[in-house]
């Protein structure tokens, strides 16, 4: 036992008991502070325990025979699974990671043979040749040919294991694990840096150990660059010394890259310079969306020749000669090299429009500097105009009108912005303008106008019946296909592309917020919207445009209707007919009434009618009795309210009549509720919640919801003079009178009525709304919806609309219109991943978009997502050119080209059908072919002898398939990239009585690489 003591003292052997106590007794003073006891685990032991501990833990123990061995390219088309956990050596980290294939009939096959007599799984799997050349899988299962196995290697951040003492450490450890736990699954130490891909293990079974080598090189030594010189390889490292050696197995497979295509055409069509978009690759016109790549999306074609099944004594290959032509390999399979993000136009249009979701610059900003002030100064003339109406002013009102000041403020910016400082020339602006309001280009009068909305509508209805993608808009809560919200975002794309970026979209906004408000002061309804109040499917930006197309309507029906009145003064005034619904649609002048439940009545008499802001009547004329034509002074408001004459009138409601009077019950004619966005909605919810939920909260929120119901009140009583409340809630909510029959005092059976409890509760709003109500007509009364007010609301909102808040409104209608595009696409290439994948990216952005507050990273996931749809479709476009498909060719050849290209798509690697002598392997020998041509010539040369060619990329017939390149002196294919050769065999080792076990060599020659990966077999019991 050593003993270290304390106070700088010596180092001292101390022999017996005896001595150390006289030694302590000598110095009172000493004290022990360390103890090394040899009998404890060092570091080294540690690490050992630790992985036999996870060993333990992921039920790695014990034998692993007995497994059926793996069906052809299961390594591929298999699961892989793995999982790893953290382990130490001192303070270096490590991690032991377990790969595995998941196979079905891991648990249970019953056919476990007695441990003794078995091989280990990687031992069986050494001699497999159901997976030779796996084209998806880990490094050590393409070179071993394993289904399990364990790789310790470095941490993250910890150096790597390069020197020889480090890497022995290490083997001995797995070595002493393997051997205390019984694991029978092969273990590697990842060694030398990582991008190397060194690794050294060991697998142990019952009296057998496979010991797994790498030697790794920059180049290929001369006198093993073929065949000949690896087989003296593998036999010298085998070293057998049995007379007859056992046959050993070989396959071989030569990789040939090709990169250049001589016969593919340019992937997008030149550009038009005479086209309005011209001088742009793939320029499109107004409304359509580019789409495909500007560069080869299919950067290179690998062609893997293989011969599976072959011995030393069939195939010759030295350094002299070679029997190893492609053309005869039984086997051909083709990979294809996708090039990493290629440009495609449809995603770099959808990229840079959702860049200006993050600009944060206002219009006038962007416009300029110095436009600025006068802007600002104009913008607060048009957003102000309101309250500059109400002002006191010594100008007379007509006057200081809106229409005044905003006309003197676009004057101002047409003046101030000079012709070189518009992003946008006055061509280009002017072909956008008409596309997005085609009804511009005719007479710009009302009738013309009318027309021509009402068949954007009607043609719009039509096409939601035909075209099933028409409702897509409400999954997406975009806009419909052909409204004026989806034409402008796709302008606003195109412009922000093409023609200036965030310029060139703040200028082109300007203009339409412009054309919005030319709109509504001069009464053309907006094109491309349909009719109706806002379409809460929709997004708030059309939702707005919507909400100014009813105030238009609103508008031109007031107007029309004071046309109508104004004319007919200085004649007996008749009565007039009714509108639907009170929206004019195109026929705006009313010239008969209607029957419908939902007419509203236009009034006959308008003297009193006034824009002023104590009152705005409704735009509506009265379907009254021609008997009793009201005179110009009345008010409607009569002291005796039985003999007053009534207004309003729709027609009588059934057989009901009044229940003191017994006069018939007549419908009013009424205001129809005010039409509302989606935010106008919120603000009034958060409003109403404001209020609380106390006893005053209530109440006033009860009479903030009720001016409707006064409405309606007051259209009621002037209807039907001498009504009660009951006759009110009879036709407005039957459901609170309650009736029941009672006999009377003659015994007769009679029905009564009275009004619900709810009806009868104090302070019950209907009651107090009834007391106040008065007789007055709906085209009378104050508008529930103002219009003006409304309109100016929406102008003003599109004012100070940002070009990052414009784009981010018309986002949605954006990536609408890039789906519909990619379906449009898709159709005609057909193929069944990228519809899953165009509906997975439409269902993700349907749930993002319905979000408030949609999230910028969700969003630009969904942009990723249609990027690579677009990507998928250009390679098929891609390889269908390269390969001849859509040509008019018919036939088994052609259905089986179409079927091998769409596999190239879906699958890591393809088998050629045929090899070389099938239809799709006579196509790449002839891309082979060509491709050799044009390099051995000069760039002027091959330009020359391209066209000699073009027949190349076609698919012939059986006498066209011959070799080629013979007649120039030029070999078909250039020298393959990759050479892999692989030899098997199982010979006893290391004695000649030893058992028979396998031995397995996998040889990677590269222009740049040089590996050999062995795996070595002994006996440890006979040895």
């Amino acid at each position: 036992m050593t003993l270290r003591l304390s106070h700088n003292a010596p180092h001292y052997r101390l022999e017996s008991k005896q001595e150390f106590m006289m030694a302590a007794d000598s110095d009172p003073e000493s004290e022990v502070f360390e103890i090394t006891d040899f009998t404890t685990a060092s570091e080294w032991e540690r690490f050992v325990s630790r992985v036999e501990e996870v060993l333990n833990d992921w039920k790695l123990i014990g034998s692993s025979a007995g497994k059926s061995s793996p069906e052809k390219g299961e390594y591929t088309s298999g699961i892989w699974e793995e999982k790893s956990k953290d382990i130490n050596f001192a303070d270096f980290k490590f991690s032991i990671t377990h790969h595995y294939l998941k196979q079905e009939s891991d648990e249970g096959d019953g056919k476990e043979e007695p441990e003794e007599d078995a091989f280990p799984l990687a031992m069986q799997d050494l001699l497999c040749m159901n997976n030779d050349f796996p084209p998806r899988a880990h490094c050590l299962v393409r070179w071993y040919g394993m289904r399990e196995f364990l790789v310790i290697s470095p941490g993250a951040n910890c150096e790597a294991i390069i020197s020889e003492s480090k890497c022995n450490l290490l083997l001995s450890s797995i070595s002493i694990s393997l051997a205390n736990s019984g694991c029978q699954v092969p273990m590697f130490v990842q060694i030398q840096q990582k991008w190397r891909r060194m690794y050294a293990g060991e697998c142990q079974g019952p009296g057998v150990r496979t010991d797994f080598e790498m030697v790794h090189l920059r180049k290929v030594p001369s006198q093993y660059n073929h065949l000949s010189g690896l087989l003296d390889i593998f036999k010298s490292k085998i070293g057998c010394s049995l007379t007859p050696l056992p046959p050993i197995n070989i396959a071989i497979r030569f990789t040939y890259v090709l990169q250049d295509w001589q016969q593919y055409s340019w992937p997008q069509q030149p550009p038009d310079f005479d086209a309005l978009l011209g001088g742009e690759v793939g320029g499109v016109e107004f409304g359509k969306l580019p789409f495909g790549a500007c560069e080869d999306p299919i950067s290179e074609l690998h062609l893997a020749t293989t011969w599976p099944h072959l011995t030393e004594g069939i195939v010759v290959d030295n350094d002299v000669y070679s029997d190893l032509d492609p053309l005869q390999a039984p086997h051909w399979s083709v990979r294809v090299r996708k090039a990493e993000n290629p440009q495609c136009l449809l995603g770099d249009f959808l990229t840079e429009f959702f860049k200006l979701c993050c600009r944060k610059e206002s219009t006038e900003e962007i416009l300029g500097r110095g436009l600025a002030e006068e802007e600002g100064k104009e913008n607060s003339d048009i957003s102000a105009a309101l309250s500059k109406l109400t002002e006191p002013a010594a100008v007379p009102i007509p006057k200081l009108s809106v229409s005044n000041m905003v006309h003197s403020a676009r004057k101002r910016i047409r003046r101030h912005r000079r012709i070189d400082e518009s992003p946008l020339s006055n061509e280009m602006l002017n072909s956008i303008l008409l596309y997005l309001f085609p009804d511009a280009a005719v007479e710009k009068s009302s009738e013309n106008s009318d027309s021509k909305t009402a068949q954007t509508n009607t043609n719009g209805k039509n096409e939601q019946d035909k075209d099933t993608d028409y409702n897509l808009f409400s999954h997406l809560k975009s806009a419909p296909s052909d409204s004026l919200s989806y034409r402008l975002a796709l302008c606003v794309c195109l412009v922000n592309f093409y023609h200036g970026g965030v310029r060139a979209v703040a200028h082109l906004w300007q203009e339409f917020v412009l054309e919005m408000r030319y709109r509504w002061e001069n009464n053309y309804l907006i094109y491309g919207l349909a009719s109706g109040p806002p379409d809460l499917r929709c997004c708030l930006l059309h939702q707005k445009l919507q909400m100014l197309n009813c105030c238009i309507e609103r508008k031109r029906a007031r107007d029309e209707a004071r046309k109508t009145t104004d004319g007919g003064k200085e004649r007996e005034r008749k009565v007039s007919g009714g509108c639907q619904n009170g929206r004019f649609g195109p026929e705006s002048v009313p010239p008969a009434t209607t029957a419908s439940d939902s007419a509203r009545e236009v009034g006959k008499s308008w003297e009193s009618w006034s824009d002023s802001e104590d009152e705005f009547f409704e735009c509506l004329s009265d379907q009254e009795e021609m008997e009793f034509p009201p005179t110009a002074g009345e008010k409607g408001g009569a002291k005796d309210v039985s003999k007053a004459k009534p207004e309003g009138r729709l027609h009588p409601h059934g057989n009901m009549t009044l229940i003191n009077s017994g006069e018939p019950l007549y419908i009013p004619v009424t205001q129809e509720p005010a039409p509302m966005t989606e935010d106008l909605l919120e603000e009034q919810s958060e409003v109403l919640a404001k209020l609380g939920t106390s006893a005053e909260g209530a109440h006033l929120r009860a009479r903030m919801q009720s001016a409707c119901l006064l409405s309606d009140m007051e259209s009621f009583k002037a209807a039907n003079p001498g009504c009660v409340l009951e006759d009110f809630v009879r036709w407005y909510s039957p459901r609170d009178y309650v009736e029941e029959e009672v006999v009377d005092d003659k015994g007769n059976t009679v029905v009564k009525g009275e009004l619900s409890a709810r009806m009868k509760i104090p302070g019950n709003m209907w009651v107090e709304a009834w007391e106040t109500a008065r007789a007055t007509p709906a085209r009378r009364q104050r508008r529930l919806f103002d219009d003006t007010k409304e309109a100016e609301k929406v102008l003003h909102y599109l004012a100070v609309q940002k070009p990052a808040d414009l784009t981010s409104h018309l986002l949605p209608c954006i990536l609408h219109a890039a789906i519909l595009k990619l379906k449009e696409e898709e159709s005609v290439e057909d193929i069944p991943s990228v519809k899953k994948a165009i509906q997975q990216a439409t269902s993700h952005a349907s749930k993002v978009l319905h979000h408030p507050s949609p999230d910028y990273k969700k969003l630009e996931d969904v942009l990723n997502q249609l990027i690579a749809v677009e990507t998928v479709i250009a390679r098929a476009r891609s390889l269908k050119a390269k390969f001849g498909i859509g040509k008019g060719e018919k036939g088994e050849d052609a259905e089986e080209l179409e079927k091998f290209v769409s596999s190239l798509l879906e699958e890591p690697e393809v088998a050629v059908t045929g090899a070389g002598r099938g239809p799709a392997g006579s196509i790449i020998h002839r891309l082979f072919v060509s491709a050799q041509r044009l390099a051995d010539f000069t760039s002027d040369e091959a330009a020359l002898l391209a066209p000699l060619d073009d027949d190349l990329g076609r698919v012939g017939g059986a006498e066209d398939r011959k070799p080629m390149g013979g007649g120039i002196n030029v070999p078909d294919f250039p020298p393959p990239a990759g050479r892999e050769i692989l030899l098997r065999t199982c010979v006893p080792r290391p004695a000649p009585y030893s058992k028979a076990l396998p031995q397995r060599l996998f040889c990677v020659l590269m222009r740049d690489e040089f590996r050999l990966a062995g795996a070595f077999s002994s006996d440890t019991s006979f040895f």
